[in-house]
């Protein structure tokens, strides 16, 4: 498999993106990630919104590649990924709604790794949209 210096920009500048996602969001617990997201949230909801590169690259993408399956997978993926960002923040910080299950859920350590999880999906699904 020999990937072409197209792909592979796209790849990387894709990873450097999302690194950058993390890098901002990253904490021991949901819940502290939920925290670092609601304090740009709260501060600016355009800014919060504009910090979530990764979601307007896959839509270029998928414009570039005339809504390639793939390409649509990754919206729609991040897509997903914003929307439970802003419901679960409207949900614990503005409407303090919270179950028992959810807060335990949300206090509960995350392993080092899971906020790099989309790493390892993200650019399979970039490669099969190019090539």
């Amino acid at each position: 498999m020999i990937i072409n210096d197209l792909i592979l920009n796209y790849i990387l500048l894709f990873i450097i993106l999302e690194l950058y996602e993390v890098s901002w969001q990253k904490a021991n617990t949901l819940m502290g990630m939920l925290a670092r997201m609601y304090h740009q949230y709260s501060a600016n909801i355009i800014l919060f919104f504009i910090m979530q590169p990764t979601f307007y690259f896959s839509v270029g993408l998928a414009m570039l590649s005339d809504y390639n399956i793939y390409a649509m997978i990754l919206v729609i993926i991040k897509t997903a990924d914003i929307a439970t960002k802003v419901q679960l923040l409207e949900q614990v910080f503005i409407k303090k709604e919270l179950s028992l299950e959810m807060s335990e859920v949300l206090l509960a350590p995350i392993p080092k790794l899971a906020p790099y999880l989309g790493l390892t999906l993200y650019p399979f699904l970039i490669y099969f949209t190019l090539a």
